[in-house]
C-alpha cells in the first residue's frame, strides 16, 4: 500500500524582500526516494529545513504522519510539522551539507551522544549503533576522532547520527558534496541500502546523474517555485528533442540508407546527421524506426556495427524547463579540478 507520508501545502517563504519558496505544493511516498534538483540558490536548503521545522514558512504548513501510529494505521490524519516538535523528532532523521557531530568525539560516541540525545536507552543505542557502524562501512574506524575521518567516512557518520533512532523519514541534503566520482557511487549504494530497509529519503543535490539514478520522483526548484515535478521518465518526456537512433555499420556508407527513409513516407522523421562514421536520426517514433532500420540492413546485406536509443537526459529536461544551463556532475568535477 503506497500513500503520503509528508505534505507541502502552499508553503511560501521569504527573508526581507527576497521571496526564497513561492506557494509550494508537493507529496512525498512512504518508501521513496524523493529528489530535489536546482542551481545553487534556488532553495533547495531552505526547503528541507522547513520540511524539518527548522525554518517556519511565512505561509502554508507542512504536514506528516507521526512514525508510531504508523504501523497501526497507514491512515492516521496529519500532523502539523511546526505543531508537533516532539513528534518531529522521533519521525525524522537529518543530515545537513555542514557535519553535525562532534569531532573530538570517536564514532562510537558521537552515535551514544545523539541515542542520548532521541532519548533511547544505553541497549537500544548499543544495539543501533553496532548496526549502523557495519551498515556504514565504519566498523573498523569505530574508535577513531571523527576530525580523523576522511571525507567519504564523515559523511556516513553524519548519516549514522541521523539514523540512530530509526527514524521513518531521512532528509538529506547534498549528500555527496564535495565527494569525488568513487565516494559518490559508494554513497548511492549505501542511500539505497538505507532505502531498502524501509526508510523513506528526501535529499537535494546539483549533481543530475545521481537524483535520476536514484530517485523516484524528482521534483526541479527554480527560482523558489517547482517548475515540475515526477519519475525521470517523466520528465524526460517533457523535453523538447525527439530521441535519436545512432547507427554505424561495418562501411558506413549512409547515403543509400538516407535515401530509403526520405523516400518512405511511413517512417516520421524530425532529422538526419551523417557524422561520416555514424547515422544519427532523430524521430517520434523510435520502435518504428527501429524496426526499419535493422529490417534494411538485413536486407542490403549490411554489417552492424552499433544501434542505440539516445534519450534526453535530465541536463536537457532541466535546461529546457528552467531555461538555465546546468553544469553536469563530470564537468562540475572538472572544472572544479
Amino acid at each position: 500500500m503506497t500513500y503520503p507520508i509528508i505534505k507541502l501545502d502552499n508553503i511560501s517563504k521569504n527573508f526581507g524582500k527576497h521571496i526564497v519558496l513561492d506557494s509550494i505544493d508537493l507529496e512525498v511516498i512512504a518508501g521513496e526516494i524523493f529528489g530535489i534538483i536546482g542551481m545553487s540558490g534556488s532553495g533547495k536548503t531552505t526547503l528541507l529545513n522547513t520540511m524539518i521545522g527548522f525554518i517556519e514558512p511565512n505561509e502554508g504548513d507542512v504536514l506528516f504522519k507521526v512514525d508510531h501510529l504508523l504501523e497501526y494505521d497507514p491512515n492516521n490524519q496529519f500532523r502539523s510539522v511546526y505543531k508537533n516538535l516532539r513528534d518531529v523528532k522521533t519521525t525524522f532523521g537529518f543530515a545537513s551539507q555542514m557535519p553535525s557531530f562532534y569531532g573530538k568525539l570517536t564514532c562510537v560516541e558521537n552515535l551514544d551522544h545523539f541515542g542520548a540525545m532521541y532519548g533511547l536507552s544505553k541497549e537500544i543505542i548499543h544495539s543501533n549503533t553496532k548496526i549502523l557502524l557495519k551498515l556504514m562501512n565504519l566498523y573498523e574506524s569505530k574508535d577513531v576522532l571523527a576530525k580523523n575521518l576522511s571525507g567519504g567516512m564523515r559523511k556516513r557518520l553524519d548519516i549514522a547520527c541521523a539514523l540512530i533512532h530509526d527514524p521513518k523519514i531521512l532528509i538529506l541534503d547534498e549528500p555527496t558534496g564535495d565527494l569525488d566520482p568513487i565516494m559518490r557511487k559508494q554513497m548511492w549504494g549505501l542511500i539505497k541500502k538505507i532505502n531498502e530497509k524501509g526508510t523513506t529519503i528526501l535529499l537535494s543535490s546539483h549533481f543530475l546523474d545521481e537524483v535520476e539514478t536514484l530517485c523516484d520522483r524528482i521534483a526541479i526548484l527554480h527560482t523558489g517555485k517547482i517548475v515540475n515535478m515526477g519519475s525521470s521518465n517523466e520528465l524526460k518526456k517533457l523535453h523538447k528533442r525527439p530521441d535519436e537512433i545512432h547507427l554505424e555499420t561495418l562501411s558506413a556508407k549512409y547515403d543509400n540508407i538516407i535515401k530509403k527513409l526520405v523516400s518512405n513516407k511511413q517512417v516520421k522523421i524530425r532529422e538526419i546527421i551523417n557524422k561520416g562514421h555514424k547515422l544519427i536520426i532523430q524521430t517520434d517514433h523510435t520502435e518504428h524506426m527501429l524496426h526499419f532500420l535493422l529490417h534494411y540492413i538485413e536486407s542490403s546485406n549490411e554489417h552492424l556495427l552499433n544501434i542505440e536509443i539516445v534519450k534526453p537526459n535530465l541536463e536537457e529536461v532541466f535546461e529546457d524547463l528552467t531555461g538555465t544551463d546546468i553544469l553536469s556532475a563530470d564537468q562540475q568535477i572538472n572544472r572544479a579540478v
